[in-house]
């Protein structure tokens, strides 16, 4: 009686311990280097690429198309430029296959599962994928169309975010003349975080620092510690949490405050801000109506493009709030231009004043001026 052979990866591309989760926010923060990403993520975003590569990822398993054509983004290319397999549009049964801890290879557009074939998908490569997004920059005028229309609509609902006094929760910091950094962990991010430390901003002018939802991570990584955090918690982490900061809430009209549970469970203190629009936002008419003098932005979104990685089908909040507080708003790439550190007079004068100091010091206890000294002080006698 003969047994059944089981099939060998023929020399994979890629393998690893499978790492699986349905929001790739989750799964950022449970992998590790050297392991294979397994997600369900329609038009991958430029931040959960950047996320998969700064883990260490070996390849990344798709269920969903990362780039369907519905508009240019530019995620999967961050993949395929740093070297990374990625194979697309495996399909729904790629969560009934894969299991957490799972052996996985990579072989073209196969991804073998404890050393047998089990699905077939479609191999991008920078190609494939520039390709895909060409057609859509000529394509997306109906998107663009539905866009326009949806912010359009929205204006008109939200329109009291221009006029009305929100409610603002009670929180012990006080804005008042303070200038404010609001960080988003959102494109190019760290090079504006870099940008402010390095021609000394953040230590010269001390700003009120929000982070928030994941900027809060971001500003910790960088050295910085957020005063405040902000969000729906969906992409914070418990440590980042736990820094000491205060926590506020983005709670939705109506009520419903999901990233309350978050703390709950951590047993952490926070207020609930319910308001229409992003996280940042709210964070923005926070700092405005506690009296900050001028609102820093890293990481904002801005862009259609960034609104589509969202997830969202029109800007209207972020149009209206912008209008609001736009006299005392301003890009952080701005400030690192205007900000310049100099001297000050005064500083300058302490400084040469403590060296004349030193100097005489010296010149006091060495023998040589001593010697001097006795003999100056005997020509007199």
């Amino acid at each position: 009686m003969s047994s059944a052979v089981q099939p060998v990866a023929p020399g994979p591309d890629a393998s690893g311990a499978a790492r699986v989760d349905g929001r790739t926010k989750n799964l950022l923060r449970r992998l590790r280097s050297g392991e294979v990403a397994v997600i369900d993520h329609e038009d991958l975003d430029r931040i959960a690429a950047e996320g998969l590569v700064a883990a260490g990822v070996v390849a990344v398993v798709n269920a969903a198309p990362s780039a369907s054509g519905r508009y240019p983004n530019i995620g999967p290319l961050v993949l395929t430029a740093a070297g990374i397999p990625l194979v697309d549009a495996c399909g729904p049964t790629t969560f009934d296959v894969i299991r957490d801890g799972a052996q996985v290879a990579v072989v073209g557009d196969q991804v073998w599962v404890d050393g047998a074939i089990c699905l077939h998908g479609t191999r991008q490569t920078t190609a494939s994928l520039e390709a895909v997004i060409e057609e859509a920059r000529h394509a997306m005028g109906e998107e663009l169309e539905r866009f326009a229309e949806n912010t359009l609509s929205y204006l008109q609902r939200e329109a009291h975010l221009l006029v009305d006094d929100p409610h603002i929760p009670d929180i012990a910091l006080d804005f008042r003349g303070r200038q404010v950094l609001v960080v988003v962990r959102g494109a190019d991010y760290r090079e504006d975080l870099e940008l402010l430390r390095r021609t000394g901003y953040i230590q010269e002018m001390k700003p009120l620092v929000i982070g928030i939802d994941g900027g809060a991570d971001a500003l910790i990584e960088a050295g910085v510690t957020p005063d405040l955090i902000m969000g729906d918690m969906d992409s914070v982490s418990p440590a980042a949490l736990r820094c000491g900061a205060e926590i506020v809430v983005h709670g939705y009209p109506g009520g419903d405050a999901p990233g309350s549970a978050v703390l709950d469970e951590l047993d952490l203190p926070y207020e609930v801000f319910s308001s229409a629009g992003t996280s940042e936002d709210i964070a923005m008419l926070l700092a405005f109506e506690k009296g900050a003098d001028l609102i820093v932005l890293v990481g904002s979104h801005n862009s259609m493009v960034d609104f589509f990685d969202k997830g969202r089908g029109g800007m209207a909040s972020t149009f209206l709030v912008r209008m609001k507080v736009g006299q005392i708003l301003v890009d952080a790439r701005g400030v690192s231009r205007l900000y310049q550190h100099r001297v000050r007079k005064r500083d300058l004068l302490l400084l040469v004043a403590a060296a004349v100091f030193t100097l005489a010091v010296l010149l006091a206890v060495s023998e040589p001026t001593r010697l001097m000294l006795r003999g100056f002080l005997l020509n007199f006698r």
